[in-house]
């Protein structure tokens, strides 16, 4: 798969974007989306040189935990399913920090598993889920969170308490932690010049008070089905 950053991104534009964001119904897709999709990207890639070049008695323990495989593999990118995440959920900057925290933790403490274009949609949705739930303090349910990502409550319910117990339950992220998880989102783009993602942790109340007046139910969702 093609990485989706093939945007040039300005650090100043980053930074700006990432400390000053404006959380407004017509605010731009955080610039930390386009790093994300293009690492998890070429986390794929990865697995797919490593499936197709080593034997099968190498490989075959690749994958073996499939709770987040769909039953068919999405037609939408990475970058596209970011973008949708964020136009119904408003989710901020460090939510998808954390998330990424969350997915490190994941492979770390599941050696067997790869992201996959099969489970890499599920692991997202559910991942910032947990991760909204984490860093604000006012969120959506699980059943909006299933309509915007494509699941049914039943499945999302599943997926979390999957995710939960194969994490050991470890959510926490201080931080130190969050800030060396920044530092490498930034060396992704750092060329040319530096630029610094969100380093706090922002509270929902911050985030969600423009959106008090507005209708949460985002009844018109596209539908999309994983």
């Amino acid at each position: 798969m093609a990485s989706s950053t093939s945007l040039t991104i300005s650090p100043r534009k980053l930074r700006s974007d990432l400390y000053c964001y404006s959380y407004q119904e017509d605010s731009n897709t955080p610039l930390v989306i386009n790093v994300l999709a293009s690492l998890i990207e070429r986390s794929m890639a990865r697995t797919e040189r490593i499936v197709k070049n080593a034997c099968w008695s190498l490989c075959k323990g690749i994958s073996t935990n499939n709770i987040f495989d769909c039953r068919e593999i999405p037609d939408m990118t990475i970058q596209s399913y970011l973008e949708r995440i964020f136009r119904y959920t408003r989710a901020g900057p460090s939510v998808y920090v954390v998330a990424y925290v969350y997915i490190d933790r994941f492979c770390q403490n599941n050696p067997g598993f790869r992201i996959n274009a099969r489970n890499v949609h599920r692991l997202l949705i559910t991942t910032i889920m947990v991760a909204s739930k984490y860093v604000e303090d006012m969120n959506y349910r699980n059943s909006y969170f299933g309509r915007v990502g494509g699941l049914t409550t039943n499945e999302l319910n599943k997926l979390e308490l999957e995710f939960l117990f194969l994490m050991g339950f470890k959510l926490h992220v201080n931080l130190s932690v969050f800030d060396s998880y920044c530092c490498h989102l930034e060396r992704e783009v750092s060329i040319g010049g530096g630029y610094h993602i969100e380093r706090t942790l922002r509270c929902a109340e911050e985030i969600k008070a423009r959106h008090r007046e507005e209708d949460r139910g985002y009844t018109q969702i596209a539908r999309v089905m994983l």
